[in-house]
């Protein structure tokens, strides 16, 4: 200790005029101090005021650079000191450094920006202002291609510097991006993939830039996807593969990546993983089950990746995706569902995959979660049946193999996601199927359910869907009794609110549905229609010039049916409709402006 405070007050004094030798000595014995207690020491440099000292020596023509660098790389090591060393003026005469060329001076300088960066907003403000980010891409480039131990470790410093500079700050990500550092260190990645810490700076380099949008254009110029898989496939260690794992998550988001991955030979190695681990109860195998699951779910999201992989249906992928839905494990299970969902996302492959008997598959993965399920699982295979039975064709077959049944059984769910697709598969199901929909419209137990669902204020997606399955029920059934359980449970004032939605094709919905209960059950429907003031909303929109033609039309046609009413009568004779249609006569759309002439005339004879 005594040592070392008169080490520093001999900084202090000789810094002027000291010799290099009797520099050498006290800066030894501060760097001997460091090693013993980093913290100590440091708190002890920083009130002696040395690191003001520090600034006025570090030039390139001193004997001394290297080792003051390491001294403020040491001392930068603590966080309470990175704020002192930009307030100490380092930043400035450090980044000079970067321009000269002893690799020593350069090794110390990268460590000394590097720590000062960590976590520090002034620190890393500090560095951009003085340009060292420039100088070290500069570095990276001119160093990329040689393998010797000396510039393999420089190359190691500057990539961690970068990172440390760049570490969760999205403007300083940005700026390196456009300084197009990601083809070089994508060409760092291959040339030296023997290296292990260099091959690792570069990886968490990657994951701090792959979140950015701007980045993955610039990935997919690269062969980044080769070289990632290529890496994968050498590595044992699970903490090696999870690093890996972190960069090709945010980079398989990009479509052109997904193909290149798939290409790359990146599904092979996931469903290896798959294998190893799958009846595994290690804490890190069940860690790469998910992760490997997750990011084949991933890669099938892109269009032209998934059709790759499902090769009409004949791919060995799409076959082991398959074997994994009736495995026992959840993450297998969840993961084997949302997979289906990716790939039916056209008609042919939904077609393809009802004709051999994925639908049976999922129903039984449904059954075994009915009680106390898997939320997530559920929600998955909910997913994949509402897609399989978007085709025409689908919707008869898939009705005929029990689904709605199946589905049915998670009406009591208190959980809004799941909630949310048993509506979806439902509605999509009975699409012009009308037998179908008048059975489930005559399901009291289904319409309660809707009915108490339609106000689910938060959670907007099951509120509208319930909305929509609604309206679906009497629009393909044609139904009086559909009609009649409707209105029995309360839902036709949820059926008005639905025309007053911000959406077209809702509003369209309900008003078509509306159309059909006045045509067919007007007077079971009357009183509700009138609590529910439909007159006066149909009124609204007529007289909104932003409302689409269809919305027009259809309130038109609903207007006619409403006066078989004699109340609702009354309310559109007190409400000047004439005026509002009379208007619609010279409509730029033919249908609206002819639908006005008749309704019109029907008003006419009315009054």
């Amino acid at each position: 200790a005594d040592n070392l405070s008169e080490a520093l007050k001999k900084l202090k004094i000789t810094s002027t005029d000291s010799t290099a030798d009797s520099l050498e000595g006290c800066l030894d014995c501060l760097l001997q101090a460091l090693a013993q207690n980093n913290m100590e020491t440091s708190e002890k440099i920083q009130k002696s005021g040395v690191l003001q000292v520090f600034a006025s020596l570090l030039t390139p023509q001193s004997s001394c650079t290297a080792k003051i660098a390491n001294i403020i790389a040491e001392v930068a090591r603590n966080e309470f000191m990175r704020n002192p060393c930009v307030d100490a003026g380092l930043i400035p005469p450090l980044v000079q450094l970067l321009n000269c060329k002893d690799q020593e001076v350069l090794l110390q300088t990268g460590r000394a920006l590097g720590n000062i960066c960590y976590d520090s907003h002034e620190g890393r403000n500090a560095v951009d202002h003085a340009g060292g980010a420039h100088i070290v891409v500069d570095h990276l480039r001119s160093l990329c291609s040689k393998t010797d131990p000396a510039s393999e470790k420089l190359l190691t410093v500057f990539c961690g510097m970068l990172m440390n500079y760049s570490n969760e700050n999205d403007t300083l990500q940005s700026q390196l991006i456009n300084m197009g550092v990601i083809p070089t260190l994508v060409k760092l990645l291959g040339i030296h993939c023997q290296n292990a810490a260099l091959t690792e700076m570069c990886l968490v380099a990657f994951g701090n830039l792959a979140e950015l949008e701007s980045s993955k254009e610039q990935f997919a110029y690269t062969n980044i996807a080769e070289e990632l898989v290529k890496l994968f496939k050498k590595q044992i260690e699970h903490d090696k593969k999870e690093m890996i794992f972190e960069v090709l998550a945010p980079l398989a988001e990009n479509d052109v990546i997904k193909l290149q991955l798939v290409e790359a030979g990146l599904v092979e190695c996931l469903l290896e993983i798959v294998q190893k681990t799958v009846d595994s109860d290690k804490e890190d195998d069940i860690a790469e089950l998910k992760t490997a699951s997750d990011l084949m779910v991933l890669l099938l999201l892109g269009d032209e990746s998934m059709q790759k992989l499902f090769e009409g249906g004949k791919g060995s992928v799409f076959q082991r995706v398959l074997s994994w839905i009736p495995s026992n494990s959840h993450q297998l299970q969840l993961a084997g569902a949302l997979a289906i969902a990716n790939f039916a996302r056209n008609d042919g492959n939904c077609i393809h995959m009802v004709d051999n008997g994925i639908v049976q598959k999922l129903m039984d993965l449904l059954d075994r979660h009915v009680e106390d399920g898997n939320v997530t699982v559920q929600h998955a295979a909910l997913s994949a049946l509402r897609n399989l039975a978007i085709p025409v064709v689908n919707k008869a077959k898939m009705l005929s193999a029990g689904v709605a049944e199946a589905v049915l059984k998670f009406l009591r769910s208190e959980m809004p996601p799941v909630q949310f697709k048993l509506l979806g598969t439902l509605r999509m199901l009975i699409d012009a199927q009308a037998e179908a929909a008048e059975q489930l419209g005559k399901n009291v137990k289904l319409v309660e359910r809707l009915v108490e669902w339609c106000e689910a204020k938060d959670h907007a997606g099951v509120m509208g869907e319930s909305n929509r399955l609604l309206s679906a029920l009497i629009r393909h059934s044609k139904s009086k009794d559909v009609i009649r359980t409707i209105v029995q449970s309360g839902g036709i004032k949820h059926l008005v609110t639905m025309a007053t939605s911000e959406h077209v094709i809702m509003q369209n919905e309900a008003l078509v549905a509306l159309a059909l209960i006045a045509a067919l059950e007007l007077v079971t429907a009357e009183k509700d229609l009138e609590n529910a003031q439909l007159v006066q909303i149909l009124h609204r929109l007529l007289s909104d010039d932003r409302s689409a033609p269809e919305i027009k039309y259809n309130s038109m046609v609903l207007i006619c049916a409403l006066i078989g009413s004699e109340p609702l009568l009354k309310e559109v004779q007190s409400m000047a409709f004439l005026e509002v249609i009379s208007k619609l006569r010279s409509h730029e759309n033919k249908t609206v402006a002819q639908q006005a002439s008749l309704t019109e005339q029907r008003l006419a004879v009315e009054s």
